[in-house]
């Protein structure tokens, strides 16, 4: 028979326990066989009722125990260690090995039902093992993101690292216990096959390089603002892994790209101007060109009434009377000497604006330039930051400013470009009907 062939008791292993009942059933009168079999299933049973109890005081007295020790601590290293159910996985591992221990001895009478059973436990024991570890892990890296330090380093990518060469070492001992051969065999016999491994591993090789040297560099960091249009990324980095990189963009949408992506191909980081406080606008009012022009005595009179203008035409009337009188210039023509002109006031003026506007960061760069004319007219270009960073309230100060300059430009009298409306056209056509 079958049950027969598995019994070898000459292969027999001492054990009290074992013997003691053992001796128990056989002094009932029960053969041999029969008795290692009663023997097998009445420590078992005891066996099983033993792992229960265990069970039950963790779960009901030591787990609680600890939420309350660490509801109490103000530290918040504990609150990790049961969020990672580090403690789940050590009671885990402790049953684990104490069934790796007591269940050979329930089955000392089948020795090769035991051998199968040994190497199921040494795979239960590596598996529970890794798990208790991986919590570990996770803990170190929740710990390490409270810390400024780390706060914005990848440690994702470092913790998958550590994962990985875990999981090649549980895994090369998971082998080695299968085969029954020498752990190094198997190393060795993995080194031929390199180049496929290689290849299997191309993307995480090339994340976990990537990654190091993102960090090295301190090009991205977790929390950075970066924009990659030819990924659609423009957005808030939410974690960088050994893989991926994941940002959330400002209309919520989730966008993953490769990490490696990050050395091959040039992104824009917002982190510097976050730092400085500022966020730049550069903005440009197109003037037309035919409504620049000079300004009478009246005019200049006129816009002396603006506050902001008053101390700068005033400056201005010295130094142009001065240059004038040293040249002796023909006033007759206004070509002749230096004037005043609409678009020059009205530059002064919008630069004085900006000085004076309390959301307009007054220690960086501020300037209004003209720039070169196009088919547009002349642009007018502001070049300035505002004193926060934040979206909204950038838009809005910068909406705010223009709105202001485009309602006070008729005051210098100088005419916005834009391009012809239909009411333009309709206009135009109806003149020259008309003539």
């Amino acid at each position: 028979m079958k049950n027969l062939d598995m019994l070898n008791f000459s292969e027999q292993q001492s054990s009290s326990i074992y013997q003691y009942i053992f001796n128990l059933f056989t002094t009932l009168g029960l053969p041999e066989q029969q008795a290692h079999m009663g023997t097998a299933v009445g420590l078992l049973l005891a066996f099983a009722l033993l792992l229960y109890a265990l069970d039950y005081l963790m779960r009901n007295i030591f787990y609680s125990a600890l939420n309350k020790i660490a509801r109490r601590t103000s530290t918040q290293w504990d609150d990790f260690l049961l969020a990672n159910k580090v403690h789940v996985q050590l009671s885990r591992t402790i049953l684990t090995l104490l069934t790796r221990q007591l269940l050979p001895i329930i089955f000392l009478g089948f020795p090769v039902l035991t051998a199968t059973i040994v190497k199921f436990l040494d795979l239960l024991v590596l598996l529970t093992v890794y798990h208790l570890i991986n919590s570990l892990l996770k803990t170190c890296r929740d710990i390490f993101r409270t810390s400024k330090g780390f706060k914005d380093k990848p440690i994702d990518s470092y913790l998958q690292v550590v994962q990985i060469f875990l999981i090649f070492v549980i895994g090369t001992l998971a082998v080695s216990l299968l085969t029954g051969n020498s752990p190094w065999s198997f190393l060795v016999s993995l080194g031929a096959a390199s180049a496929i491994l290689m290849l299997v591993f191309k993307d995480t090789i090339l994340g976990f390089v990537a990654s190091i040297q993102v960090s090295a560099n301190d090009s991205v960091r977790v929390g950075d603002w970066i924009e990659m249009p030819k990924y659609g990324v423009d957005g808030d980095v939410l974690q960088i892994n050994l893989n991926n990189v994941k940002i959330q963009n400002w209309d919520k949408t989730i966008v993953t790209i490769p990490t490696y992506t990050l050395l091959s191909d040039s992104f824009k980081n917002y982190r510097g101007m976050q730092e400085t406080g500022g966020r730049r606008i550069k903005r440009a009012l197109n003037i037309k060109m035919s409504s620049v022009r000079y300004l009478s005595a009246e005019e200049i009179t006129a816009l002396k009434k603006i506050h902001l203008l008053a101390p700068y035409i005033e400056k201005r009337e010295r130094e142009i009377a001065d240059y004038n009188k040293t040249w002796n210039t023909d006033s007759s023509s206004p070509v002749n000497g230096r004037r005043m002109t609409n678009i020059g006031l009205f530059r002064a003026y919008v630069l004085a604006y900006a000085k004076h506007n309390p959301n307009i960061h007054q220690e960086l760069t501020l300037l209004v330039r003209q720039l070169a004319p196009n088919e547009y007219g002349i642009p007018l270009e502001l070049y300035m930051f505002t004193k926060g960073t934040q979206w909204v309230y950038f838009e809005d100060t910068m909406a705010d400013i223009f709105d202001h300059l485009l309602a006070a430009i008729k005051h210098f009298h100088l005419q916005v470009f834009e391009l012809p409306a239909s009411d333009d056209l309709r206009m135009l056509m109806a003149a020259r009907n008309f003539s």
